[in-house]
């Protein structure tokens, strides 16, 4: 591919931690006062090949509110990969890119009416909803647009659970819905669902497709055609998770239910936001502050070491969520003594801690600790608190890539 306008370094072999740790030396700078990510922009490109490989029917729409970085959404649309914006901002991020609207679904169930003109000026027609009120905003401001009714499906297994703010009630709600759209004029052309992010309950899938399965004949009694199912997002992106089993029972639900011989013409769509970015991001940051506290005795009973990198910028999901973070330290600084440690973000706030508890070697000032897997919601998190600064991106792609 093209560089894109990118600065992008290129590399040979493997990304692994060793190149990594190499890159974090090359880099290393003691008057260094900002974090900064490596990002391997092929990582992101092996997982849009892997996911056409092993889930064929499935048709990528990438959550941008997951990362929207520049360099991410470049390579996402260069190799073709479409996308799910939640704003209008988003969708404007996306048209300054010059991707194609029909490359793009306005999936947020509840719209600003000015967000839905904007959609509109800009050709973006499909949309999701799931109450009576969008459905009168639409109505009243895209009544061209085509609309996916999103259904409550989610699972007790998920990190993040969605069910309590989208999605209307597949078995009482949803005809209602339906009906109503009739009665609009409005043309619904299929179904969405969400089982929760970070979740791995496979059989939640399952049952959320067999109930879409249902629907489809209950919305052709109505007057539609449905030709759209939207099985959501949650699939894991983590260098430690693949996604063999979840594709695997995926297409055997789809199979099961929507028999490709039986469905032509059925476009098959998901949003993956974490599942494209999360490994392919690695946080850098380094220690500005040391607090060692010891017993009566003199002896070390822990260590607090503050980060220029906080709960304020690319740590603010540890406190909103149950993920918690483990620092890498650079093998040159390894050793088998390890103490209880505490790491703090550069704020004032006392609430600003990226994790504790936690059993480290003995580090100095201006050492490195790194994290892997930070792509997926933390770019796009970051507030102005304290005016601490953005974080640079460093863009790494294989040669082979190019």
């Amino acid at each position: 591919m093209s560089k894109n306008n990118i600065i992008a370094r290129g590399f040979g072999g493997d990304w692994n931690i060793d190149y990594i740790e190499q890159l974090i030396e090359d880099y290393q700078d003691s008057k260094a006062v900002e974090s900064y990510y490596l990002c391997n922009l092929s990582d992101v490109m092996r997982k849009f090949d892997d996911w056409v490989k092993k889930l064929p029917r499935v048709k990528p729409f990438y959550a941008v509110k997951c990362n929207d970085d520049i360099g991410v959404l470049k390579t996402l649309s260069e190799i073709g990969c479409s996308f799910d914006c939640a704003s209008a901002s988003e969708i404007l991020e996306l048209k300054a890119l010059e991707v194609e609207s029909d490359r793009i679904i306005f999936a947020n169930t509840t719209k600003m009416s000015s967000h839905i003109e904007v959609a509109k000026n800009n050709n973006v027609n499909l949309m999701t909803f799931d109450n009576e009120d969008e459905l009168e905003k639409i109505k009243k401001i895209h009544s061209k647009a085509n609309l996916i009714l999103r259904i409550r499906y989610s699972s007790e297994k998920a990190l993040y659970k969605l069910g309590n703010k989208f999605g209307c009630l597949p078995n009482t709600e949803a005809s209602e819905l339906l009906k109503l759209a009739k009665k609009f004029n409005l043309n619904v052309v299929g179904l969405s669902f969400h089982i929760g992010s970070s979740c791995e309950d496979y059989e939640t899938y399952g049952a959320a497709i067999k109930v879409c399965r249902k629907l489809f004949d209950v919305a052709e009694t109505i007057g539609f055609k449905f030709n759209i199912l939207d099985i959501g997002g949650g699939f894991p992106g983590n260098n430690f998770e693949k996604i063999d089993e979840f594709a695997s029972k995926i297409n055997e639900y789809l199979d099961e239910n929507f028999p490709i011989q039986e469905f032509l013409d059925l476009k098959i769509f998901s949003e993956p936001g974490r599942y494209f970015v999360e490994s392919a991001f690695t946080l850098v940051t380094q220690i500005h502050s040391r607090k060692v506290n010891k017993d009566s005795n003199g002896v070390i009973h822990d260590v607090m070491y503050y980060l220029n990198e906080g709960v304020y910028s690319n740590f603010l999901f540890v406190p909103l969520g149950p993920e918690i973070v483990q620092p890498q330290i650079v093998k040159r600084l390894r050793s088998k003594e390890k103490y209880k440690t505490t790491i703090w973000g550069p704020t004032c706030d006392s609430t600003d801690k990226v994790c504790e508890d936690i059993e480290i070697e003995l580090m100095n000032i201006d050492d490195v600790l790194y994290f892997l897997n930070m792509g997926a919601y933390t770019i796009p998190l970051r507030t102005p608190f304290n005016n601490l600064g953005t974080t640079k991106v460093k863009y790494f792609i294989n040669f082979n890539d190019w």
